[in-house]
């Protein structure tokens, strides 16, 4: 099949036509129209031979062989020092060098470097110098401060030396480089006091919200310790608190809100505050974490939170708890053996819909409690079971004061400053006392059938067990008063079996009846006319505190106390 010559000639006519209005076609036609098709054309166009358009050959550029060392060492902005051999004797230093550390004399060529440079010596790179020496590779250090305040990098880098002789070994010499860094030194210094001062600040806010000072009960001597974890400026959710409820009773907390930053410490605080406001109401361990279940639920629902809420009651021995997802606490008995108070336990707090339930752990005297958080036993290489078993062996060791035993277990279990996690500890010891000390904490109980001689009763056996305790006259009138006022009022409004019951400790007189009646007592105004109604009201005015509560099993307590002045050891010793 042949072509066309017409149809190949207007297919190539209109192929040249559309190509002519591609981009840039008409603009390096008009190049080559202006230049010429070849260089012979555009010489001739501009009055040129061929023959004179051939370029003159170049010179050969010199080899780096050839190149003076002294002159580039001379010109590089890098302050520059060249030491040869051994003992390092100076060669060379160049003008940047020169203009920071001034000129070594002229007769220093050849001078050992302690001798010649001597900031070299005060900076602290001879010891580099001679590993650079011995091995043979380069080292660097980084932002080394000079006398005058100026920061600078190292670089000491192994040069060879042609020998003199052909006879004669390569000899070895350091090119020593040295670059300004001040501004990058000055700025990370600068970041680093920020960062310091951010974390002091969050540090200070955490310990803001934790007890500034831990309220010490009688019967109970209490340490705490917190140790923020890593070195971030974040502050944790780890918390504890001692609170006092009177009638010789301690509430004793510790939680944490998982995660950091101020929203954890935030909902922190909030739980804590709400913790001591519920502890005020005097409830069992289980409705204390019911409430604040609830609470943590409308304070943040997706931040989780556990706790431990316990009570110690001197008069029972023992310590009743709570567990909201929190760890077990750790209790030595005073023989050393180890018990955890693991059940029941329930999940975190927030996640509502949870009954809650109180356990108890004895804690008699001679016995220390150790209430923590994950920070203390968890680590990301193995179960936390291992850490809490850890920490149970460190305990049975561990003697000394509360707050002795809280450093101690710290050092057991690993706890630094570089440590990644936040940790609370508190320790809790329920002293074992004899001789003087012994005589100051005493107890003594009556119970009471009911009838009309109960308060007759009451009245004279309060006065023989103060009288045998030495009290002072006012206290002891004080205190048979209580004691017969409350006896009287849980006849009239209470239901047997009743139980008064007198303690004293080195600080306090303290005076308790328990009834059958889980009715609540108020004090309330009484009227001129009215025949009742003055006896809460009396107690409330000779005592310096009084309070009621639900008792396990059915009924109530009602007490009041009376303050001793004694002398009481240093909190925590």
């Amino acid at each position: 099949m042949h072509d066309d010559p017409d149809t190949t000639r207007r297919d190539s006519v209109n192929f040249t036509r559309w190509s002519a209005r591609l981009p840039g076609t008409q603009r390096r036609a008009a190049a080559r129209t202006d230049r010429g098709a070849v260089p012979a054309a555009r010489a001739r166009e501009h009055g040129e031979s061929p023959a004179d358009s051939v370029p003159e050959p170049a010179s050969p550029a010199p080899t780096v062989d050839r190149l003076p060392a002294r002159e580039l060492l001379e010109h590089a902005p890098a302050l520059t020092a060249l030491l040869h051999g051994p003992d390092h004797r100076l060669l060379h230093v160049n003008e940047a060098y020169r203009t920071a550390f001034g000129a070594p004399p002229d007769e220093a060529d050849g001078t050992p470097a302690h001798e010649a440079l001597p900031e070299l010596a005060e900076l602290g790179l001879l010891p580099l110098l001679d590993q650079v020496h011995r091995s043979g590779r380069p080292r660097t250090v980084k932002s080394r401060k000079a006398p005058d305040g100026r920061s600078y990098t190292f670089t000491c880098a192994p040069v060879r030396v042609p020998a003199e002789a052909p006879d004669k070994p390569a000899d070895t010499a350091i090119l020593v480089f040295a670059t300004d860094v001040t501004d990058h030194a000055e700025a990370a210094e600068r970041l680093r006091a920020s960062e310091r001062s951010q974390r002091e600040t969050a540090v200070t806010l955490q310990r803001s919200l934790l007890p500034q000072e831990l309220e010490q009960p009688d019967d109970l001597r209490i340490a705490a310790t917190y140790q923020p974890g890593g070195t971030e400026a974040a502050v944790g959710g780890d918390w504890y608190d001692v609170i006092t409820l009177g009638g010789g009773r301690t509430a004793l907390v510790i939680g944490d809100v998982m995660g950091r930053g101020v929203r954890a410490a935030a909902v922190m605080g909030q739980l804590r505050t709400a913790v001591r406001a519920y502890a005020r109401l005097d409830l069992p361990p289980h409705e204390v974490l019911q409430l604040l279940d609830g609470l943590a639920a409308e304070i943040d629902a997706t931040q989780i939170a556990t706790c431990v809420y316990a009570v110690h009651d001197p008069n029972e021995g023992s310590l009743v708890y709570a567990s909201a997802g929190h760890l077990p606490i750790l209790v030595r008995d005073e023989n050393g053996v180890i018990h955890r108070a693991e059940e029941p336990t329930g999940p975190p707090l927030g996640t509502g819909g949870w009954l809650h339930a109180s356990g108890s752990v004895p804690l008699t005297p001679g016995s220390t409690a150790v209430l923590y958080t994950d920070g203390l036993v968890e680590r990301r290489d193995q179960d936390i079971d291992q850490g809490v078993s850890a920490l149970a062996d460190a305990l049975a060791g561990a003697s000394g004061t509360p707050q002795v035993i809280c450093d101690r277990l710290l050092r057991a279990l690993g706890v630094t400053a570089a440590h990644d996690d936040d940790v609370a500890v508190l320790v809790v010891e329920h002293p074992a006392r004899d001789g003087s000390d012994a005589d100051l904490f005493r107890n003594a109980t009556l119970e009471l059938l009911g009838g009309v001689e109960a308060t007759p009763r009451a009245r004279a056996f309060a006065t023989g067990v103060l009288s045998s305790w030495r009290c002072p006259p006012e206290l002891h009138d004080m205190g048979v008063l209580a004691a017969s006022e409350l006896v009287a009022n849980s006849l009239q409004h209470g239901a047997p079996p009743m139980r008064l019951r007198l303690r004293r400790t080195d600080r306090r007189l303290i005076v308790e009846v328990t009834d059958g009646d889980d009715h609540l007592p108020r004090r309330r105004r009484a009227e001129p006319a009215d025949e009742a109604g003055r006896g809460i009201a009396i107690v409330a005015h000779v005592s310096s505190a009084w309070g009621c509560r639900r008792i396990p099993g059915g009924g109530k307590a009602v007490w009041c106390e009376f303050a001793l002045p004694s002398k009481r050891p240093p909190a925590g010793s």
